[in-house]
C-alpha cells in the first residue's frame, strides 16, 4: 500500500488526507496544534465568526434610520448619550472559540473515518530520499519522543504565523496579533490596526461595527492596496463615513504600553495612543526547523516553498500546499492544491492549478469579491478586455434594502465576448460572485450571461444588467 505522510493539518492538509484515503493509500496527518489550522482555529473561521456578530451590528444600526425600524428608546438618534445596542465581546469571543474548536473536530472525526491515522506532535523530513524512492518523517511529540515514518510520498501543509515588527512585539493584552484578539473580554475602546491589507480591513471594520474607535494605519496611499482600485475607494469611503480614523502613507514604526494604554510611533515621528493595538502587518511561513532544504526542498527568499502547478516541490516525493507556498492565502487554494498532490502523486486524472479561476473574497462590510483578472491585469496590458461598472444604486432590490455603497464589474474579451474578470462589492458579495465565477471557469460569454433569467427585483439582477451593456460595448465596438 502506498504511504502518505501529511505535514500540517490546515485545508490544504486534510483535504489531502481524505482524497489520499479515499484513493487507497495509507495517509497519516502530523499536526501539533488540531486539525483545520490556523485557517480554522485562528484565522478564517474564527475571524469571519466575530466578522457575522459585526454585521448584525452594523445592519441593525442602518435598519433603524435608513428603514424606519422602531426601537424601544424613541430619543432621537442624534441625541442619544450611547448607541441602541451594545456587544458582550467576551461572550463573542467564546462563541467564535467554540465553533472553532467543534469544526476542528468535525474535520478531524471526517479524516479518521474515511481511514487516515491523526498524529500530534512536529514534523520534519530526515535526509534525502531514500534509494527505493521513500522518505523518512521524524514527528517529535510534546513530551519529547519521537517517532519515524516511512513515507512514499510527503505533503508539506504547515501554514505561516503572524509576522512581527521587533519594536512593536505582542504582549496578548494591549498590543494583539490576530490569533490573540480573542482572548479578549472586553471592547476595546480605542483600536490602533496596524496595517491595512486584507486582514487589517477585516478587522478594522469589524471592531468599528462593534463600538470601538479605530484608527487604521496604512503605509500605502489607500486601504486594501492589493485589491480592485474602484472597490478599495468604496470601502475608504464607507470606513471613513462610519467615523474610521484612516491615516494613508503612515508607515508604524514601533509600539509600545504606557500604563494600560498603546503608543504607536510613526516613521515621521507621529505618535498615536490607543487601547489597544492590532497589528496586522502580513504572516511568515511555517518552514523554519523542518529539514526541508537538506531535503532537497527549495525555498524562495520569503521562506516560502517553491512548488510547480501540480504542487510538486523541487524535491521528489514532496509536494506542498497552502500558506506555505505563497501562492493565493486563501483556504479553498489551499484545499485544491492538497487535493491536486494526492490527484498527481497517486496516478489520478488531474488539471493543473490555474490562478484565474479563483474567486476570493474580502469579508469587510461592504463585502469585495473578485475572479479570474482584474482591473491592474487590464491597466498593465497582461489582457485586453471591456470592462463596465454598474452601482448598485440603481439596483431596485438595493434601494428597498437600503444599501447604497457597491458594485458589479465585469472585464469580457472585446472580440468573442469571453467572460475573463469580474469584482462586486456588495453585502455578502460571495455569493454574488459565484455566477461570475461560473461564467470564467467555463468561457461563457455576457450573451449567454444576459440571456439567462434573473429573479426581479434582486441584486444578481445587476450582473445580467452589466453582461447586457457589455454586449452593447462589443457590438458597437466601444473601449
Amino acid at each position: 500500500m502506498t504511504r502518505i505522510v501529511i505535514i500540517g493539518g490546515g485545508p490544504g492538509g486534510y483535504e489531502a488526507a481524505l482524497v489520499g484515503a479515499q484513493l487507497g493509500a495509507e495517509v497519516t496527518v502530523v499536526d501539533c496544534d488540531g486539525l483545520g489550522g490556523a485557517s480554522v482555529l485562528t484565522d478564517c473561521v474564527p475571524s469571519k465568526t466575530l466578522i457575522a456578530t459585526a454585521e448584525v451590528m452594523t445592519t441593525f444600526d442602518s435598519s433603524y434610520e435608513e428603514l424606519g425600524i422602531i426601537v424601544a428608546d424613541d430619543t432621537p438618534h442624534m441625541e442619544r448619550a450611547a448607541r441602541v445596542v451594545g456587544v458582550d465581546l467576551g461572550k463573542v469571543n467564546r462563541r467564535v472559540k467554540r465553533l472553532a474548536l467543534a469544526q476542528s473536530h468535525d474535520i478531524t472525526a471526517s479524516v479518521t473515518r474515511a481511514g487516515a491515522r491523526v498524529m500530534r506532535g512536529r514534523g520534519r523530513l530526515e535526509g534525502l530520499q531514500a534509494a527505493d524512492g521513500s522518505r523518512q518523517v521524524v514527528v517529535a511529540a510534546a513530551d519529547g519522543t519521537e517517532e519515524t515514518l516511512t513515507a512514499d510520498a510527503v505533503l508539506i501543509a504547515t501554514g505561516g504565523h503572524p509576522r512581527e515588527i521587533p519594536d512593536a512585539l505582542p504582549d496578548g493584552e494591549r498590543i494583539l496579533n490576530w490569533t490573540q484578539v480573542y482572548d479578549l473580554d472586553e471592547l476595546p475602546q480605542e483600536l490602533i490596526v496596524v496595517g491595512s491589507g486584507v486582514t487589517g480591513a477585516e478587522f478594522a471594520g469589524a471592531y468599528q461595527a462593534l463600538g470601538s474607535r479605530v484608527t487604521l494605519v496604512s503605509s500605502r496611499d489607500r486601504v486594501l492596496p492589493g485589491e480592485d482600485p474602484d472597490a478599495a475607494a468604496v470601502l475608504e469611503d464607507v470606513f471613513r463615513r462610519r467615523g474610521m480614523n484612516v491615516m494613508a502613507r503612515s508607515r508604524a514604526q514601533s509600539a509600545k504600553r504606557v500604563g494600560d494604554r498603546v503608543e504607536v510611533t510613526l516613521a515621521d515621528g507621529r505618535v498615536i495612543s490607543g487601547s489597544h493595538c492590532l497589528m496586522a502587518v502580513g504572516a511568515i511561513p511555517n518552514t523554519a526547523g523542518m529539514g526541508l532544504e537538506e531535503a532537497g526542498v527549495r525555498l524562495k527568499e520569503s521562506g516560502h516553498i517553491w512548488t510547480d502547478k501540480v504542487s510538486r516541490t523541487s524535491a521528489p516525493g514532496v509536494y506542498a500546499a497552502g500558506d506555505v507556498t505563497g501562492i493565493f492565502a486563501l483556504a479553498s487554494v489551499a484545499a485544491m492544491q492538497g487535493r491536486i498532490a494526492m490527484y498527481h502523486f497517486l496516478g489520478d486524472a488531474v488539471a493543473p492549478l490555474n490562478l484565474k479561476t479563483v474567486s476570493s473574497n474580502v469579508f469587510t462590510d461592504p463585502e469585495i469579491a473578485t475572479v479570474g483578472y482584474s482591473q491592474a491585469d487590464v491597466d498593465a496590458g497582461k489582457i485586453e478586455a471591456l470592462a463596465v461598472k454598474l452601482p448598485l444604486l440603481r439596483n431596485p432590490r438595493a434601494k428597498m434594502q437600503g444599501i447604497r455603497d457597491g458594485f458589479v464589474k465585469i472585464f469580457c474579451r472585446p472580440g468573442t465576448g469571453i467572460v475573463v474578470g469580474g469584482c462586486v462589492v456588495a453585502p455578502r458579495a460571495s455569493e454574488l460572485i459565484h455566477p461570475i465565477s461560473i461564467a470564467v471557469d467555463n468561457n461563457l460569454t455576457v450573451e449567454q450571461i444576459a440571456n439567462a433569467f434573473t429573479v426581479y427585483p434582486s441584486l444578481s439582477g445587476s450582473i445580467a444588467e452589466v453582461a447586457r451593456q457589455l454586449h452593447s460595448r462589443k457590438r458597437t465596438g466601444e473601449a
